[in-house]
């Protein structure tokens, strides 16, 4: 892991702390943690880390600013600006040298946070190198025994024009990584996503995931617990996560009248307090998965143009799947050049506000000029004839 508490070492000053320096410590089998002990041979007078070990344990990819290596230009202000680079090293009796740079390193972008496949064969990184969508992107480049191929872009299904950064590929090609640009709680937050499959990548939520920024996510399947970082307490630090059960929820939408599948409608879960976790659309089978926590209330809202809006709930589950059917019911008013024709819309009695019923008919109407944003409408309302001329006038006025 990576750290500021050399506080010998000379200052960032962008940051205002100590460069990061790598450091390890082992996890014994009590959960505690040895002393971190640095890891001299690798560590300079700039920033060094975060780190990826192969699993042979004898081959490491580790990020380190570009000042130590030349690697920086200078600003107007000739001051020098440092771009980080990715380095391998290799352990030779026990210590880590033959420290050499990878090719695709750059003066004029970063390259950044690698993390390499189980099988060592796909390096994943973070750079705001050209061709990229956002302000950094997730790349990978393919590992060969004659060197590396060229960087490619992991595009749209992970990477936005936010900044997306800290991958970390785990076992059956699940990707973790951290995003701004991506539906979540604020800041940075943590998504995974199945790279062999075309489901959108999907918020790990809370409690991993806070207002604040959280990243970094690691995930040891042999002890079954995550690592990730976070300054949800003001400073970065590291905390462990311990999978729980976890079901799946799927959304089945279908047009009420007519029973048929719905394409392209809105599906987005809700936790119990109607907090938006995440919005999926739904394919030619009228269907959306999220991942779920077991004994968990949720609920589906489902939207779709030219239908109404409604909000289906999530029974709470032990494990496995849960089916939530979510018949849409279709709009059904009558356009005219001059007119959207309703049902009438009636208030409770001696009352300004308008009834169940009368919320329904207007919702229609917000529906159909969402799908006219050009409309322009026209709305009055009048009392019953009961009570007195002046009582009606002073209730109309409200």
């Amino acid at each position: 892991f990576v750290s500021t508490r050399n506080t010998s070492r000379r200052t960032d000053k962008w940051a205002n702390q100590p460069y990061l320096d790598i450091f390890e410590a082992t996890r014994n089998s009590d959960g505690t943690f040895s002393e971190p002990k640095p890891v001299s041979e690798l560590n300079t007078a700039f920033h060094d880390g975060p780190v990826t070990i192969s699993n042979d344990g004898n081959t490491m990819y580790f990020a380190r600013d570009g000042h130590s290596a030349g690697q920086y230009e200078r600003n107007k202000n000739n001051v020098k600006v440092g771009q980080q680079g990715i380095y391998k090293a290799t352990k030779v009796d026990g210590k880590w040298s033959q420290i050499e740079a990878l090719p695709f390193n750059s003066t004029t972008y970063s390259v950044t946070n690698p993390s390499l496949s189980k099988d060592g064969k796909t390096l994943y990184f973070a750079s705001n190198m050209p061709g990229g969508m956002g302000e950094s992107d997730i790349w990978k480049v393919s590992v060969t025994a004659n060197g590396y191929g060229k960087p490619e872009n992991l595009g749209p299904a992970v990477n936005t024009p936010g900044k997306e950064n800290f991958p970390f590929i785990a076992e059956e090609d699940i990707l973790y990584y951290a995003s701004s640009g991506k539906q979540g709680f604020g800041g940075l937050d943590i998504f995974k996503v199945d790279l062999k499959s075309t489901e959108p990548a999907q918020n790990l939520g809370k409690p991993v995931n806070t207002e604040k920024d959280d990243f970094s996510f690691s995930f040891n399947k042999s002890q079954n617990i995550g690592f990730f970082a976070s300054n949800r307490n003001g400073m970065d630090a590291i905390y462990t996560a311990i999978p729980i059960c976890s079901a799946e929820a799927i959304a089945i939408v279908t047009n009420k009248k007519t029973g048929t599948l719905l394409s392209n409608a809105s599906v987005a879960i809700l936790d119990a307090k109607g907090n938006t976790i995440a919005t999926k659309q739904t394919g030619s089978e009228g269907k959306v998965r999220y991942e779920t926590d077991c004994e968990t209330a949720y609920s589906f809202q489902v939207t779709a143009p030219d239908f109404e809006t409604a909000s289906f709930p999530v029974q709470k589950v032990k494990s496995g799947e849960v089916l939530v059917e979510a018949p849409l019911t279709p709009v059904e008013v009558i356009i005219t050049d001059k007119e959207v024709l309703l049902n009438p819309v009636f208030f409770d009695f001696d009352k300004s506000n308008i009834t169940e019923q009368g919320a329904n008919e207007l919702n229609k109407l917000v529906t159909v000029m969402k799908n006219h944003p050009t409309m322009v409408i026209f709305v009055k309302s009048h009392t019953d004839s009961k009570g007195s001329a002046a009582y009606n006038l002073r209730l109309s006025e409200q």
